[in-house]
């Protein structure tokens, strides 16, 4: 059951995040622009302005996933666009090398035979990473077929373990099997989230800065757009929904 604390608080915290995402993006399509003004520690401090905005969405969500760790399965605050694309409570890693793949064919900037080295080579880790976190998810699924699980499952079934004294025995025993399900959800979040964040710095150190200034443009623009198509889809859902009730309530 969701915690409505933690649904409000993180909402609260990540509308007023997605509002200075949006302020940092005009920061850098700005900068894109006039990049041949600005010397190359301000394009750094830019850059790195940008990373700590980043890094304080994922020090919120662990510290709330404390409290409740299945509403970031199934997050409220976004559209059901937005969920559509979640690889485990976010974006998959690899999306982002596409990003910087669809960077390099639009000519934005060329990367040298070290750089195309280094990012071959991180691409290869991530893709352990995304391998070693899926089977970890996996095995959580199946656990919950174990036989712990399966006897309180049956246990609930039966009229006579109500009509007896052991209520508090039996929630108990299923505090217990849950609190192994949900730290095992929090442990995979944070293991798809440190991959996420092992993908990002591993870009920004092998590009120059202002390479780094055109993926981050890239990659916020795309989150920002699939929220801006996830709110319009939405908003023709509801007006369609409530013409059909409209037309219903007259026949």
């Amino acid at each position: 059951m969701n915690n409505p604390t933690v649904v409000e608080r993180f909402s609260e915290f990540y509308d007023n995040w997605i509002c200075k995402l949006q302020e940092i993006l005009k920061q850098l399509l700005h900068v894109s622009n006039q990049h041949h003004l600005l010397a190359e520690h301000d394009l750094q401090s830019l850059v790195s302005k940008v990373t700590t905005h980043l890094k304080e969405y994922y020090t919120v969500k662990w510290s709330l996933a404390r409290e409740d760790i299945v509403i970031f399965f199934s997050p409220p605050w976004l559209t059901p666009l937005e969920k559509a694309y979640l690889w485990i409570t976010g974006w998959k890693p690899s999306t982002a090398l596409k990003v910087l793949e669809s960077l390099k064919k639009s000519n934005l900037f060329e990367m040298t035979e070290e750089q195309e080295r280094k990012i071959e080579g991180l691409r290869m880790r991530m893709r352990m990473e995304e391998e070693k976190v899926e089977r970890e998810m996996e095995r959580q699924q199946v656990a919950m077929a174990d036989s712990k699980i399966v006897k309180l499952a049956k246990r609930s079934g039966r009229a006579t373990w109500k009509k007896n004294n052991n209520e508090e025995d039996y929630d108990e025993l299923v505090q217990l099997a849950m609190k192994d399900v949900f730290g095992g959800l929090e442990r995979i979040m944070k293991a798809s989230d440190c991959a996420r964040l092992k993908t990002l710095k591993g870009i920004l150190d092998v590009l120059q800065p202002m390479q780094c200034i055109h993926f981050l443009t890239a990659n916020i623009t795309i989150q920002l757009r699939l929220k801006q198509w996830g709110n319009n889809c939405q908003l023709i859902h509801d007006s369609h929904a409530g013409s059909m009730q409209e037309s219903n309530h007259k026949i």
